[in-house]
């Protein structure tokens, strides 16, 4: 599909910031409902998505789901509704670009890992303008424009009525999708199962599932979570209902393959 055709997601179309594994991702699923476009930086990225779309590997198969790619910001000019999926680090960049082509009335919800990315893209959209979510669902990008889904997992959205729609959408697309109930300790929930899995399989390079089967990766993974709850304690925040380790092992088996 030619790039930057100039084409802008209207009311029912839906604009991915990023185009790594999540990206690709909720792209893939998502594409097959509505008009997306993923907007991005990442040279090789962007021209592969923009040639062939997304090419998504899963247990069932092999498939190729045709989407919109642009590096121009000015090229979505007024979208409603974008997701961020962007590293971290790239947040501020993200946001710079979204400042370029969200609506006014547009929201841009972030469903990154860690914190601090809701208040950088404040500081560029305006906090009106910014909603926040969290994700569990595992993806590995194996090169540009191709990923492979990594495990199932749960899509929790802030209470806003703004996005009403971006609930059924995922709902519709396959996703597991329910409204956070306290934000705030599903953000803090989702950063003490990153600091057990990340770490640890970017040290011992295993998939994510060997943390659950591997009884020295499962200790030191659990001693970290186990730190970063006591950091979330002292930092005021009252954890979700359960066993952190328990829901860190239990995301490491859903996402078994992921790296």
């Amino acid at each position: 599909m030619p790039e930057d055709r100039g084409d802008s997601p209207n009311d029912s179309g839906l604009l991915v910031v990023g185009s790594g594994a999540m990206a690709c991702l909720f792209g893939a699923l998502l594409g097959p409902h509505r008009p997306v476009t993923l907007l991005g930086t990442w040279k090789a990225g962007i021209e592969a998505l923009s040639a062939s779309g997304v090419t998504l590997e899963s247990p069932v198969g092999e498939r190729r789901v045709s989407v919109q790619a642009t590096f121009r910001p000015e090229a979505c000019r007024g979208v409603r509704l974008a997701l961020v999926l962007v590293k971290s680090w790239q947040t501020d960049r993200a946001g710079a670009q979204l400042a370029q082509c969200l609506a006014p009335d547009g929201v841009a919800v972030t469903l990154q890992n860690g914190l601090g990315n809701t208040e950088k893209l404040a500081m560029h959209l305006g906090a009106d303008r910014v909603a926040q979510g969290v994700v569990t669902v595992g993806a590995t990008l194996l090169g540009p424009g191709r990923v492979r889904f990594g495990g199932s997992g749960v899509v929790q959205l802030a209470e806003d009525e703004r996005l009403g729609c971006l609930h059924d959408w995922l709902e519709e697309a396959g996703f597991e999708v329910r409204w956070a109930q306290d934000l705030a300790a599903a953000v803090w929930g989702k950063l003490l199962i990153n600091a057990g899995i990340n770490p640890v399989t970017a040290l011992l390079d295993i998939p994510n599932g060997e943390v659950a089967r591997q009884p020295g990766a499962r200790a030191v993974a659990g001693a970290a979570v186990e730190e970063a709850a006591r950091v979330a304690a002292a930092a005021g925040v009252d954890l979700e209902e359960g066993d952190p380790v328990l829901a860190m092992l239990e995301v490491a088996r859903r996402t078994a393959g992921n790296r």
